[in-house]
């Protein structure tokens, strides 16, 4: 099996045979399940990851499972489990390698002691330690012994050539569960007798209950409870259809606060206002003012954006049982575990809401539906244990797709304003580049606006500005989008190709220019293309990542129809080459 439910208390596993470290255990029946740290959404830690152990273990892939890691301080960078901004491989490149060399070193001085031979001449491979004589011994006939030899500190981790696993485009290993439908994903998890709860959340943000009606609610046929939570007012019941009903029938009076003297048209005009005020200079290069008055021909462009949902495939759920003063909770979280002064992950959140001890709360990661940032929220997570801890008996609190989109943490919508002035030989001289958004850190982490690092001082949101502030000329996300369009209107204006326009402005890029030629050569740019259709080219880098991709498309009864895109990616080292595909060709 590829794949392991680990139950037991918060804590590092410490019951297996051989547990070197937080990440590694070998059992005596030969199992050897790597703990995965990080939150398993379609991406494919939980392949990637045991790759890494896998390869300083010298194990074949076919003995290799996973399990994902109880939250707890061990884990992470400084006790912070969280999945995100594209670092799950990067940051467990070292932890994890490191993990498997120490288990190797172990168990072939193990396999050494017992031979009477020199550790320096016994070769490990396939699970198996071997004497210079041919002997062999498998890990799980060594585990026992080396468990009990002290975990060296640093072993020497394998040159990249011989690295024999890592780079392979190995089965993954969640496949099989998601196939056999054995996966546990949120909705899935806890206990098979939790009730199911539905919350009945103010229309407008920052609305309260004022008073609330649940005769009509109650009177559903499996409806139990009424609760009133921190987050609005939660209908428990044997089922969801119940649940659904029954919170239909609330008769809820909301003081909505001042949510609803905003809307869309207030909302795009604050973004225009402050786009066109004084703001924070991010990069401020060269005498814009001097160069733009020596002449040349001046373009502008405005770029709206709007708040745009994350819509995960499995809406949010979560599911608590608070007794006896402790805590447990299922959830298909992003976010597992993080000191208070970083505000704390689900499991901080999940005892604060249920009013019990960190150290007594225990939380099970799920596989996730879909996250894409959404699930690194905890409000789903603080509903659950809030609710759990007002009733008796576990709860699964499931959100429907409307509550999914109503409730969710918005990209925030951005207001763009931008300018170039071109030369005599169309190339820009001059690049200004106004943005107004609101600052996603400064609402979820606010210590990292004032606290952490260069990246966010003078208190300002890095996340709202890279890509436009830290540009070759290309960014992420929506920078990204407005960044790439204005160039394409840069080399309209000047009558140059586009692909080449952008190559000329990368002379001292080599990775950028590098996936740039790629995909040209790949969609044979230089060839026109079929009749009806036509070809655009973008280029954007991203949290360590150069994509360049060709879309082949053209408009159909007013709608535009893609009929393909060529893509060239470079991502660095690649510990599976089959899983940067599959992101890309999902992605795309």
């Amino acid at each position: 099996m590829s794949w392991k439910v680990i139950r037991g208390p918060g804590e590092p596993p410490t019951d297996a045979t051989f547990a070197p470290n937080a990440y590694l255990r070998i059992d005596e029946d030969g199992s050897i399940t790597v703990m995965v740290d990080r939150s398993e959404m379609g991406q494919g830690v939980s392949t990637s990851l045991p790759q890494l152990v896998a390869e300083e273990l010298d194990v074949s892939w076919d003995q290799v499972s996973f399990a994902f890691a109880p939250a707890h301080g061990a884990y992470g960078e400084g006790g912070v489990m969280i999945t995100g901004g594209s670092t799950s491989v990067p940051q467990s490149w070292e932890p994890f390698r490191q993990a498997g060399a120490a288990a190797r070193w172990m168990l072939r001085e193990a396999a050494a002691q017992r031979w009477g031979v020199a550790a320096s001449t016994v070769e490990t491979r396939n699970g198996m330690a071997v004497a210079p004589d041919g002997t062999t011994l498998t890990y799980a006939q060594l585990a026992s012994a080396a468990a009990a030899l002290d975990v060296p500190e640093d072993v020497p981790l394998k040159a990249p050539s011989d690295l024999r696993v890592i780079g392979r485009p190995l089965p993954r290993l969640d496949i099989p569960a998601k196939v056999a439908g054995s996966a546990v994903f949120g909705i899935d998890a806890g206990p098979a007798d939790a009730r199911v709860a539905m919350v009945a959340r103010s229309p407008v943000f920052g609305g309260r209950v004022r008073s609330f009606d649940a005769s009509a609610a109650l009177a559903v046929a499996g409806v139990d409870e009424v609760v009133e939570i921190d987050a609005g007012v939660a209908v428990v019941a044997r089922g969801y259809v119940a649940a659904s009903a029954g919170r239909d029938a609330l008769v809820i009076d909301w003081d909505n606060g001042t949510g609803p003297l905003l809307d869309d048209a207030a909302i795009s005009e604050r973004l225009r206002t402050a786009a066109r005020t004084e703001g924070r200079v991010v990069t401020d290069e060269g005498d814009v003012e001097a160069t733009g008055a020596s002449g040349g021909t001046r373009l502008e462009a405005v770029f709206t954006l709007p708040y745009l949902a994350h819509a995960t495939m499995e809406p949010m759920n979560c599911t608590a049982w608070v007794r006896d003063g402790r805590c447990t909770v299922w959830a298909p979280t992003q976010y597992q575990n993080a000191p208070s002064i970083l505000g704390g992950g689900s499991r901080q959140t999940a005892a604060k809401a249920a009013g019990v001890d960190v150290d007594q709360t225990e939380l099970h990661t799920t596989f996730l539906g879909g996250g894409f940032g959404r699930r690194a929220e905890r409000d789903f997570v603080q509903e659950a244990a809030d609710l759990a801890g007002k009733i008796d008996g576990p709860v699964k609190v499931m959100w429907s797709r409307e509550d999914d989109v109503q409730h969710d943490f918005y990209r925030p919508a951005s207001h763009h304003e931008l300018a170039a002035t071109l030369d005599d030989e169309g190339m820009p001289i001059v690049w200004e580049h106004r943005t107004a958004s609101q600052s996603i850190m400064e609402r979820w982490v606010p210590a990292w606006m004032t606290s952490f690092g260069a990246r966010y001082t003078g208190r300002r949101d890095a996340t709202s500005t890279e890509g436009a502030s830290d540009q070759p000329y290309v960014g992420h996300s929506h920078t990204g989008f407005v960044v790439e369009s204005f160039i394409d209107e840069l080399a309209h204006a000047s009558a140059q190709d586009p692909y080449q326009y952008r190559r000329s402005l990368l002379g001292d890029r080599p990775r950028h220019r590098a996936v740039l030629d790629a995909v040209a050569e790949a969609s044979d740019w230089g060839a026109p293309p079929p009749e009806g259709r036509a070809r655009g080219i973008a280029m954007v880098e991203s949290f360590g990542s150069y994509v360049a991709q060709v879309a082949e498309v053209s408009v159909e009864n007013g709608a535009p129809r893609v009929h393909r895109v060529w893509c060239a990616v470079d991502c660095g080292v690649v510990v599976n080459p089959a899983i940067v595909r599959a992101q890309m060709e999902s992605g795309i």
